[in-house]
């Protein structure tokens, strides 16, 4: 009796179980509207998105400059999107903050340190120019202001620095 019950499941097993389709690959990308990195959907913070182009045409795109950055320095925590070497990121792009529009990342001005917080919490605030700047320390203040080259140097530390409760 036994036996039998024990091949009974084995049988529902095999043949409810459902069956590969070979054209099936085995990425994991998430969905379009979802930050690879903090997996929030990115159309609830667009005066907050940034993303990346990949020289492989396809766009990734993210909730907050720090997910970008954390990407960027990090992109083999990300195997779905091949990113092997630096020159894989064909363009990085921000929003300004202050008119939304989207600027080249590796241009634009950080502020750090402000009262603003972006989607998970403290971020670095993509700005335009110098005076854009000023317009928003004189509103939401910041304690320093760096450029992608300054982020660059300061590395993952700054991001996880930046995500610390």
């Amino acid at each position: 009796m036994r036996k039998l019950l024990l091949l009974g499941v084995v049988a529902l097993f095999t043949f409810a179980s459902p069956q590969k389709d070979s054209n099936q690959t085995k990425e994991i990308v998430p969905p379009k509207n979802l930050d690879p990195v903090y997996m929030l959907d990115v159309t609830k913070y667009p005066k907050f998105n940034a993303k990346i182009i990949l020289k492989s045409g396809k766009e990734v795109v993210f909730s907050c400059p720090k997910a970008m950055f954390d990407f960027y320095f990090r992109p083999f925590d990300y195997p779905e999107y091949k990113v092997k070497e630096e020159s894989d990121f064909k363009k990085l792009l921000v929003k300004d903050y202050l008119t939304g529009e989207w600027i080249d990342a590796k241009k634009a001005y950080y502020v750090f340190g402000s009262r603003l917080s972006g989607p998970k919490g403290d971020d670095l605030i993509p700005l335009k120019s110098k005076d854009h700047v000023n317009i928003y320390m004189l509103k939401y203040g910041g304690s320093r202001v760096l450029t992608f080259p300054d982020i660059k140097q300061r590395g993952y530390a700054l991001i996880k620095y930046l995500d610390m409760p």
